[in-house]
């Protein structure tokens, strides 16, 4: 598999998982590109909002 192909895969993965945890998470796409960055990068997220906003999923 080349670089390019791996690349593409990577991408459709990463668009099916944002699909899917959208559907349990609903309205906050914003929200759950940034989580999956910081996941993805090894990184911290700190979410800041009103109750009832499902950031403890």
């Amino acid at each position: 598999m080349s670089d390019v192909e791996a690349l593409k895969d990577l991408v459709l993965k990463h668009k099916a998982l944002k699909q899917e945890i959208g559907k349990v998470i609903i309205g906050q796409n914003e929200a759950i590109a940034h989580i999956l960055l910081s996941i993805l990068s090894g990184g911290h997220s700190l979410l800041i909002g009103v109750p009832g906003l499902a950031k403890t999923l």
